[in-house]
């Protein structure tokens, strides 16, 4: 009875908040052997991919993102960093000064033997040749026969590549002395779903592709370390993974085979003097560090950061969902910090305080994007801000933080927004990633106020409704692709509140949140909205005779109220729930029956409220 009784309530949950009504997505099973000459920063590549079609329509094309091809003089890449403002320092040469910068595209200045590509010597479609035509990072492959919806098909591809100086993300000989950081490395099925194929040109933002599986083969030099996304599968035949090892070698090269299921991308990187560390968290995630040994520093930086590396993956399972797959491996490699499916690569050259935030960014990208597959080039703020809020939540978690502004754990997120929001190079967060004016632009909004839409959130509904919703969006999405709607709409079935207003004014306008105490006197505390962007507010009011009274009035656009929050500061505080606020009232008056001596609008500091100085008043 107890298991009939646990099928209904799963089958009645799954009534609720099911993924919305004719949901399908696409699959692919990738089987790839990669031959690398690391010499000459060269490799042949043989793939063997099974795309299964559930659109509901029939597909006469299908397109590859071919990433490498961007890092070539005259691509889109070269072309947009120096027309931006303010390009990636990472990407360019100042020839000018400080105070008068001329920039250069390193990319520009790339040699027939620097630059990157990926040459494709034919296709076949269930095993006959198919047309095809590269444009810029877009493989075009007109199919000898549609594929028809429900069906399978199999796709055969030969290619050479040249993996390119390190520039963005991929390439060769990093700064720190990474040998191959091999990201956005093969022909990757581009993504097809509701709203079309997404065939972003490729210069320098991020991605969205279909979940599957990958089954890579990787000969390269027996002296190689590599780290990589998915479980090796013969550890005891290659270096550094087991002290049982005894490396098989043909031609001098050993044979790596990675194996992932239900991921959407694949990375590794590899070097000749990378070390292997591991550990296993509470929840029985295998994690890896593959580094370079640089320095007693170093050694000690990393292995310090995979302890708290395992920390952070059984709070963030305990908060948002358990991570679903064996092993996740952390690499040193690239030039800064990227995520991939069930791995990362970051740099690994820095002070322990730096590496743990970049390695807890990076792995709470396992959820937000990985886990579900967000589409970073229409929705980056759901991607990077929540990950952002992730990343926060667990370094205030598992270091402690405390103080005033313990109530909000993302503060710094916050301060960034109020910068980015006066700073007049604010642009909607539902802009395409690629089309932001600045990065400056980019930057700020996607990971700092996507991190305050997230934590304001719970401001909304209430702390407790948010966890439940993240962990109710974990339920209904994993291994899915939702959008910002999706998650608005559990939100929704949560708390019981209307959020229409709230996703529609904070994600497609740059209106901004300002209230003010106004005036208080015996009798009221007169409240007033300086902005366009309407708030549920709570309001803290201390009187001369030692008691509090908490305030909470209601927006009439949420066509309901949060329940009361267990804060500290809110303990043993009376609540008093007054009638709805609207839009169209500029102020908002609060009955009183005792004297006032203190009023604060929102102590818990939650309310991105970009002007706070007039929101906490003491009388004399």
């Amino acid at each position: 009875m107890r298991y009939f009784a646990f099928i209904l309530c799963m089958a009645l949950s799954t009534l609720v908040f099911g993924q919305r009504k004719g949901y399908w997505q696409q699959n692919v099973q990738y089987k790839m052997d990669i031959d690398v000459n690391e010499k000459n920063y060269q490799y042949d590549g043989k793939m063997s991919l099974v795309y299964g079609n559930n659109s509901g329509q029939s597909l006469s094309k299908v397109y590859f993102h071919l990433y490498f091809n961007a890092f070539q003089p005259g691509s889109m890449m070269d072309h947009r960093l120096v027309s931006i403002s303010d390009p990636d320092a990472r990407m360019v040469k100042n020839l000018g000064t400080k105070e008068n910068p001329q920039y250069q595209s390193r990319i520009s200045q790339l040699t027939t033997d620097q630059i990157g590509y990926q040459k494709i010597s034919f296709v076949k479609v269930n095993g006959v040749k198919a047309n095809f035509k590269v444009d810029g990072t877009i493989l075009e492959v007109v199919l000898p026969k549609a594929i028809v919806d429900g069906s399978k098909t199999t796709f055969e591809l030969e290619w050479m590549a040249q993996v390119p100086e390190q520039i963005r993300r991929s390439g060769r000989n990093s700064k720190e002395g990474v040998a191959l950081s091999m990201t956005q490395w093969y022909p990757k099925m581009a993504h097809f779903d509701e709203f079309g194929w997404h065939l972003d040109e490729y210069v320098g933002r991020e991605f969205i592709a279909p979940f599957g599986d990958f089954d890579v083969t990787i000969h390269l030099n027996k002296d190689y370390v590599i780290g990589a996304s998915g479980v090796l599968q013969n550890p005891t035949e290659v270096k550094g993974y087991s002290e049982k090892a005894k490396v098989k070698a043909k031609n001098n090269k050993a044979s790596w085979r990675f194996v992932a299921k239900n991921i959407h991308d694949f990375a590794w990187a590899a070097d000749s003097k990378f070390v292997v560390d591991s550990t296993t968290t509470k929840g029985g995630v295998k994690l890896y560090t593959v580094y370079l040994p640089t320095n007693s520093e170093v050694i000690s930086n990393w292995k310090q950061a995979l302890g708290f590396a395992s920390e952070f993956f059984d709070f963030t399972s305990s908060r948002f969902g358990a991570y679903p797959w064996p092993t996740y491996t952390i690499v040193q490699g690239g030039d800064g910090g990227m995520e991939y499916g069930t791995a990362t690569l970051v740099t690994g050259g820095r002070n322990l305080k730096s590496l743990v935030n970049v390695i807890f960014h990076e792995a709470a990208h396992s959820w937000y994007q990985h886990l579900f597959g967000i589409n970073e080039t229409v929705d980056e703020w759901f991607d990077e801000g929540f990950t952002s809020y992730v990343e926060e939540l667990g370094m205030h978690h598992i270091f402690e933080k405390k103080g005033a502004v313990a109530t909000n754990p993302v503060i710094e997120p916050y301060r960034a927004y109020y910068k980015l929001a006066l700073s007049g190079k604010e642009e909607p967060m539902s802009l395409l990633a690629d089309y932001y004016n600045t990065n400056y632009g980019y930057s700020n909004q996607a990971y700092n106020k996507g991190a305050v839409m997230a934590e304001q959130l719970g401001y909304i509904i209430g702390q407790e409704n948010l966890e439940k919703t993240f962990l109710k969006f974990y339920e209904v999405w994993k291994f899915k692709h939702p959008t910002p709607n999706d998650f608005k709409r559990v939100a929704e079935e949560v708390s019981g509140i209307n959020l229409k207003w709230y996703f529609n004014l904070f994600i497609n306008t740059t209106r901004t949140i300002d209230y003010a105490i106004d005036s208080i006197s015996d009798k009221e505390i007169l409240i007033r909205n300086k902005s366009n962007l309407a708030m549920p507010l709570d309001i803290l009011v201390e009187y001369t005779d030692g008691s509090k009274e908490l305030f909470y009035i209601p927006l009439r656009e949420m066509r309901g109220e949060k329940p009361a929050e267990g804060f500290e500061m809110y303990k043993n505080v009376k609540r008093t729930v007054l009638e709805d606020w609207f839009w169209t009232k500029p102020t908002y008056a609060i009955p009183v029956d005792k004297k006032v001596s203190k009023v604060y609008i929102d102590p818990t500091l939650r309310l991105a409220d970009i002007e706070s100085s007039d929101n906490k008043k003491e009388l004399n």
